[in-house]
């Protein structure tokens, strides 16, 4: 918290009451003009703490009307009565005068915004604008002058429009705008001359006059009325974001005009503000939107000219403010968000603007300021002005000028007594052991305060007084004088500090002991005490402690240097020591001097030093040595809220070693937080905003840094002022009631304690008792539960039980929970904890034990971290936080939604909030049975509901309601709008309305109407209309009864047919019985299902028709003896058909298949699908079944059935007779696949003998299949011959002899493979393949020799021709044809004649033309001149058929593929 302390100019003996105050916009001097004592008047310049600058005073004989400041230079413009204007040059101290143009008042003084100008005007409206130079002497004549012919009251410069961006201009030009280019060149048409870029002058301004008038001059001088007014104006202002101006009229009308660049006002708004007139109004503009005015009232009038809204905010009574104390002046600091206002008992008054948006949602205006602490000084305050950029506060009260200044607030706390600053003098100092607090007023300004349980100490730099507790009062125990900037006192001595030393004095001053710096050290600056230790630290960062327990200071750390422990630190701004003295802590800043995010320990013991860093939450471990340091970082927190944090204090706890506290701030971007242990705040740089965190450490050779625990300061405290278990110690805001619950009030407000977690409840204990909670928090930081079990066993308090019971929250023990419940005779937490054990999620459970201990926000995280939104949705219910319920019920746990809103609703009602609650009744799709409940009381507005609703449920609700009051219309009415016909029916049955209710019940069809209706008819015994609508209700067993009692036969067949089977059995037992119609019993008994008692009495009254119907409905699932009986019966009447069909569902496969044969019946399909019985039967051994399954096939092949033969076989496992019977069927294609999935060697030269006697000539792929499963089924004998066949077919049909040799090859292969029964067969066979191979390569080289040896190739021929076998293997014809070609072509003719014979006569004469052409015969005959003679057509030569040699291959690739 900051204070204001107030210095009083040192205004000369000679000069009277202060008149004008001005301060410098930069530098801190106050220019103070004042009227003479007699006549005259004068102007003096004054420094931040009044003392009055030498060689300023500048005197007149007449009065001072108006005084400005130089925007940034030291020059002030000072305007008198007489029309002078004087430029007095503060650095040089010199006087310049301005011409003299004025004979009247000065009344407008005002530099342009630049200030190169200056403009004056007068009271005879003469307006002046003069350009100066830097040291404020007029340059020439006037640049402006106007005559206004009226007072001038005031003036407003407009800022220059802003010129074109150069550099953007440029860079458009470089990347070729035309345009940029354009305005670069000054010669092109258009542009006219240079490039503008914008006035720098800006010497536009409004001026306002006497009589109400504002006028608008330009840069050119050109003066225009833009507005007017009914009085003289109080205020004008220039929004310059808007570019609008305000206007505040005496009368306090407010208008707003929007301002064109021309110049040109526009009025948007004119509104008449509230408050008295008649006095002098102090206005003042915050961030171009909110106006507030002090008008002589005990309040300050706010106006929000964006939002339209307005409010007062007044002085409160709590903060010592009196009734009927007003308010005279206003001021308002935006860098520091400070609005002063003074008043007419001597009081400042201020505010502080909470930050954000103005505009803010939800936030009322005047909850947007916090009144602060008030400053109470003398007189009637007229005039207040903030200034300077160190923001000081200038206030004049008639008699004097006061300057107030910014301290922070001094504060102490030690061996239990708490001293707070509550005035620049006063104190209050609260002795905490016994309660006592004393109000302590001093005779000077407080700058620091040092506080032991004998003495407290105060200084202001220059003088050191002591006090000490006397009765009812402090007295003073000595007083001396010493410039020591920091002070500590330890029993009975007093520690100041001068260069390079310490001085141990006693109360009154007297030196007993020097403890010595030395140059290189520094000089001390920082002292601490905590115990019997005293740790000092210097300005070149040097730190040394000592052991103040003896009679002298003894030291007990040698001096260290903080640079060489953490290098790259800056400097210190605070120190502490722990109680034993073992640990010291130093908060740091940079080398910048800007504070550091870091806290160092040092470890006296160890000489090792530790870095705590708040920014990151790292730790950095660092252990000194001779050749330099070890660092270690530790680990990080993993609590991130202990992330972009600052330290701005710390403490060590002052009985407890190991407890060290921290006061830290969320760090902002942009702004550095400012310790408040170095320099005190000179303003309240700590956002009020902003999260202020306590934190406590235990700190501990074994585990290091361990987190007690963190908590937002509490918003009703200023700052942490120390700690001693069992309390964290602040200073409280003044005026501020207290918000914590957990919070002392009982002793001065000042000063307000808040127990440390794990002694709440536990404030007043014992020793043993404080220890052994120490213990506990130690090991619950640790983690030791088990530890810490232990450390509070034997403690009974409740409180302390209920403390370890909210850590197995965090840590999840739920068995030391248990013990905790116990000792705290929680019953109902332990029975529910028991309960809870079901939940199978660890976090469910924890939540129910958080419940119990009231730790809501703890298990809504809990039960949102196992997602158990059930559980969540019934806490929120629990706790009335509908809302967030409703919420997570349509997000999350739909299925509870209806439940919800339903429980929603009824709370709602309990509230009486009935509205409400029938929505929510409606949106449970429970309305139409609770909103009726809920408004029973309000029948009018339940009918209204009714009414509107339209729901079919609640009218009938409101129906029946109005038939208990007997009003059968209006019910009549409801009934039917719910189309509610049984009701309609009944009232008009009661009414005697029969014959209406008989219309009601034809037309709907309604069930229950039409029984109701007939049980009236059958009242009246009127059995026809009664069976009708018992049928029409389908109680078709009354209406039986009926047609049963009364013989209504016909009707009851009918109605039998369509009731129940119970029904059917009844009405055909009653037609067997009369004896009439048993064909109507036997259908009744059919459709029932009764079909024994069907058969029976069909059999006995031979009704076959009947008999074939039944048969019909019988299926495997009936009797089988029913079933034989029935095919006997049909057996009989030759129905042989129907016969099978029902031998078939009676599993009597064997009669059925003879059934079959014996009457030559086809067994198609279905039937014998029917007779397959399947592998798991148990009708069947399986050897009956295959033999069943043979005996179907081998009736279907005499049927010529071959497929279904074929599948009947394969069913029986004879794959053998299957592939017979699709043999004898020719499906080649069937054939081949069966052979394929069979892989059997029967089965393959099966299929294999039967594809030879196809076409397989012309077939490639039937010879494919021939060749693979010839080898398939190792039959090499068989392939063997089939490829002599081949050979055969190569050489008659293609005369191809190549292919022909090949295929011999591969027939000689094979039989030379195969294993043969007889031996010698083979051999004999093996001989003539050889022979024919030999031949048939023999005539194949004659051919291809010829070309180069026809002799040979001739010769060759000739020697085959004479060969006994030559037909077996090569065909004469061939051979023959050959030669006579050749003759043919040598010409000798007779040769070939004898050739061509030799053809005749060993070949059929039409066998010739096969192989020579009618031209060959001709041409002989003709060369030897014999007759013609024809021959037979040429017949067509074929290509070869395919390669048998390629198709082996292909074959034996796919045989050595095949598993």
């Amino acid at each position: 918290m900051a204070l204001y302390f107030d210095y009083q100019i040192e205004a000369p003996d000679s000069v009277g009451s202060p008149s004008h105050i001005s301060w410098h916009p930069v530098h801190p001097f106050l220019a103070v003009a004042t009227m003479g004592t007699t006549s005259g008047g004068s102007v003096d310049i004054y420094l931040e703490q009044g003392e009055r600058v030498p060689d300023t005073h500048i005197e007149r004989s007449y009065q001072v009307t108006s005084l400005c400041w130089h925007p940034t230079r030291l020059v002030l413009a000072v305007g008198w009565e007489t029309g002078e204007v004087i430029m007095f040059n503060k650095q040089d101290k010199e006087q310049h005068a301005v011409p003299p143009t004025h004979t009247a008042d000065i009344t407008v003084l005002s530099w342009s915004t630049n200030g190169n100008c200056l403009l004056s005007g007068d009271r005879l409206g003469v307006l002046l604008l003069w350009r100066l130079d830097q040291r404020g002497r007029v340059q020439g004549t006037p640049l402006l002058k106007q005559e206004y012919g009226k007072h001038l009251t005031h003036c407003i410069f407009r800022l220059p429009p802003p010129g074109e961006d150069l550099v953007q201009l440029a860079k458009a030009a470089v990347s070729g705008d035309e345009k940029a280019l354009d305005m670069f060149n000054w010669r092109k048409s258009g542009f006219g001359s240079f490039l503008k870029t914008g006035s720098q002058e800006g010497l536009s301004f409004f001026v306002s006059l006497i009589d109400g008038t504002v006028h608008y001059v330009d840069e050119k001088g050109k003066t225009t009325q833009v507005a007017s007014t009914n009085s003289s104006i109080q205020m004008l202002f220039y929004i310059e974001k808007r570019e609008a101006l305000v206007v505040v009229t005496e009368n306090l009308l407010l208008a707003l005009y929007l301002v064109t660049p021309e110049g040109e006002a526009e009025e948007v708004m004119k509104v008449k503000l509230s408050g008295k007139t008649g006095h002098r109004a102090d206005i003042t503009l915050i961030d171009g939107s909110l106006l507030v005015t002090a008008i002589g009232e005990a309040a300050l009038r706010f106006w929000d000219l964006e939002q339209g809204e307005n409010y007062v905010l007044s002085p409160e009574e709590k903060f010592g403010f009196k009734k009927g104390e007003n308010i005279n002046c206003v001021s308002y600091c935006k860098i520091k968000g400070l609005l002063a206002a003074g008043t007419n008992k001597g009081r400042v008054a201020m505010w502080k603007k909470v930050p954000g948006p103005h505009s803010s949602q939800g936030v009322e205006g005047k909850d947007r300021w916090i009144l602060q602490t008030s400053t109470e000084l003398e007189g009637n305050i007229a005039q207040i002005k903030w200034g300077s950029r160190k923001n000081l506060l200038a206030v004049n009260n008639f008699s004097s000028v006061v300057i107030l200044s910014e301290q922070a607030m001094s504060s102490h706390f030690h061996q239990q007594v708490a001293v707070v600053q509550t005035a620049p003098s006063l104190l209050s100092v609260s002795f905490l052991s016994t309660g006592v607090t004393y109000n302590l007023r001093t005779d000077m300004h407080i700058s620091g305060v040092f506080a032991t349980k004998d003495a407290v100490a105060v200084w202001n730099g220059k003088q050191v007084v002591v006090f000490e507790p006397s009765g009812t009062t402090l007295r003073n125990a000595g007083t001396f004088l010493c410039e020591s900037p920091v002070l500590a006192m330890h029993e009975e001595s007093v520690y100041t500090v001068e260069p390079n030393r310490v001085q141990v004095r006693t109360w009154q001053g007297t030196v007993k002991q020097l403890l010595l710096f030395s140059e290189t050290e520094g000089n001390p600056c920082f002292l601490d005490i905590c115990g019997n230790f005293l740790v000092v630290g210097t300005d070149l960062a040097y730190f040394k402690s000592f052991d103040l327990s003896r009679r002298e200071a003894k030291v007990h750390c040698s001096c260290k240097n903080l640079a060489e422990l953490v290098p790259g630190v800056g400097g210190i701004v605070s120190l502490r020591c722990n109680a034993n003295g073992n640990k010291i802590s130093i908060l740091l800043s940079k080398a910048d001097s800007s504070p550091d995010s870091k806290i160092c320990f040092y470890d006296v013991e160890m000489d090792s030093v530790t870095i705590f860093d708040f920014k990151t939450g790292q730790i950095d471990q660092r252990e000194s040595s001779f050749n330099g340091q070890d660092t270690k970082k530790n680990r990080a927190f993993a609590n991130e809220k202990l992330a972009h944090l600052a330290p701005v204090s710390h403490f060590w706890d002052q009985s407890e070693p190991r407890l060290f506290v921290c006061e830290a701030m969320q760090e902002v971007t942009g702004a550095q937080p400012q310790p408040v242990d170095r320099k005190p705040h000179t303003e309240d740089s700590a956002d009020p905003m902003a999260d202020m965190l306590i934190l406590s450490f235990f700190i501990s050779e074994e585990h290091g840094f361990l987190l007690q625990d963190s908590f937002p300061r509490p918003p009703a405290y200023q700052s942490l002022l120390g700690m001693e278990v069992p309390h964290y110690y602040f200073t409280r805001k003044p005026g501020e009631a207290d918000r914590d619950n957990q919070v002392d009030t009982g002793h001065h407000c000042m000063v307000g304690k808040r127990p440390l977690r794990d002694f709440v409840g536990l404030e007043d204990c014992d020793k043993p008792t404080r220890n052994a909670m120490l213990n506990f928090s130690y090991f619950i930081a640790v983690g030791d539960m088990d530890e810490a079990f232990k450390s509070i066993k034997l403690i009974k308090s409740e409180a302390v039980w209920e403390n370890m019971a909210r850590v197995c929250v965090k840590t999840q023990r739920l068995d030391v929970a248990k013990v905790c419940l116990g000792n705290m005779g929680h019953a109902r937490g332990a029975r529910a904890l028991r309960e809870a054990e079901q939940e199978p999620e660890l976090e469910a459970r924890v939540a129910v034990l958080a419940i119990h201990l009231g730790m809501l926000e703890e298990a809504e995280q809990l039960y949102k971290k196992c997602k158990r939104y059930d559980l969540l949705n019934k806490l929120y219910q629990a706790s009335s936080q509908w809302q967030k319920a409703i919420e997570v019920a349509e997000l999350h746990d739909r299925v509870h939604l209806r439940t919800t809103y339903y429980n929603y609703a009824k709370h709602l009602e309990a509230s009486a909030d009935c509205s409400l609650a029938l929505s929510y009744y409606e949106k449970s799709d429970t309305h139409r049975f609770e909103v009726p409940r809920m408004l029973s009381e309000d029948l009018q507005s339940l009918e209204l509901y009714i009414n509107k609703m339209k729901d079919k449920t609640l009218w009938r609700w409101w129906a029946q309601y109005l038939e208990s009051q007997s009003e059968m219309d209006a019910a009549l009415h409801y009934y039917e709008l719910a189309q509610d016909y049984f009701s309609l029916v009944r009232i008009h049955c009661f009414q005697g309305n029969i014959q209406k209710a008989a219309e009601i019940a034809n037309e709907t069809g309604n069930w229950a109407a039409s029984y109701h209706l007939a049980r009236q008819y059958e009242s009246q015994e009127d059995v026809r209309q009664a069976v009708h609508f018992y049928a029409r209700a389908q109680a078709f067993n009354n209406a039986i009864r009926l047609c049963k009692e009364n013989s209504l036969d016909d009707q009851l067949m009918n109605l039998a047919l369509l009731s129940s089977p119970e029904d059917m059995i009844e009405a055909a037992r009653y037609y067997e019985e009369k004896g009439e119609q048993m064909d109507r019993a036997v259908m009744l008994y059919h459709k029932a299902g009764h079909f024994s008692k069907a058969l029976e009495l069909a059999f006995a009254t031979q009704q076959f028709v009947a008999l074939q119907l039944i048969a019909e409905d019988l299926d495997d699932k009936s009797d089988p003896a029913l079933l034989a009986r029935c095919s006997d019966f049909f057996v009989e009447h030759n129905q042989y058909e129907k016969a099978v069909e029902l031998l078939l569902a009676a599993k009597k496969y064997q009669e059925a298949l003879q059934l079959c044969l014996e009457q030559n019946m086809t067994i198609t399909e279905d039937m014998a699908e029917k007779m397959t019985v399947s592998k798991d039967s148990t009708d069947l051994s399986e050897e009956s079944r295959r033999e069943l399954l043979e005996q179907i096939a081998n009736c279907c092949v005499r049927q010529g059935n071959y497929h279904l033969a074929t599948k009947k076989y394969t069913q029986a496992g004879n794959k053998l007779k299957a592939m017979r019977a699709l043999l004898k069927s020719g499906d080649t294609e069937k054939i081949v696949f069966f052979a394929g999935v069979s892989r059997q060697k029967e089965i393959y030269i099966m299929a294999a003998n039967y594809l030879q006697s196809l076409d397989w000539q012309k077939e490639p792929e039937t010879m494919k299949n021939i060749i693979s499963f010839y080898t398939k089924g190792r039959a090499l004998d068989l392939l063997a011959g089939f490829y002599d066949a081949c050979a055969q077919v190569e050489i008659n049909e293609y005369q191809n002899y190549d292919k022909a040799h090949g295929a011999l090859t591969e027939a000689y292969k094979c039989l030379s493979k195969a294993k043969a029964k007889s031996p010698l067969d083979q051999e004999t066979k093996l001989a003539q393949l050889q022979s024919k191979m030999t031949l048939v390569k023999r005539f194949i080289q004659a051919r291809r020799t010829y070309s180069e040896d026809p002799k040979e190739s001739v010769k060759q021929c000739e020697l085959l021709l004479e060969e006994p076998d030559l037909d077996s293997a090569v065909r004469l014809g061939d051979v023959c044809g050959f030669l006579v070609e050749h003759y043919l072509r040598m010409e000798e003719f007779q040769m070939a004649y004898k050739y061509l014979e030799e053809m005749r006569r060993r070949l059929p004469a039409t066998k010739v033309s096969y192989y020579l052409n009618q031209q060959t015969v001709d041409a002989v005959h003709q060369g030897l001149g014999i007759p013609l003679a024809r021959i037979m057509p040429e017949q067509t030569h074929h290509d070869s058929m395919e390669d048998p040699e390629e198709v082996m291959e292909e074959v034996m690739e796919e045989v050595e593929n095949d598993p």
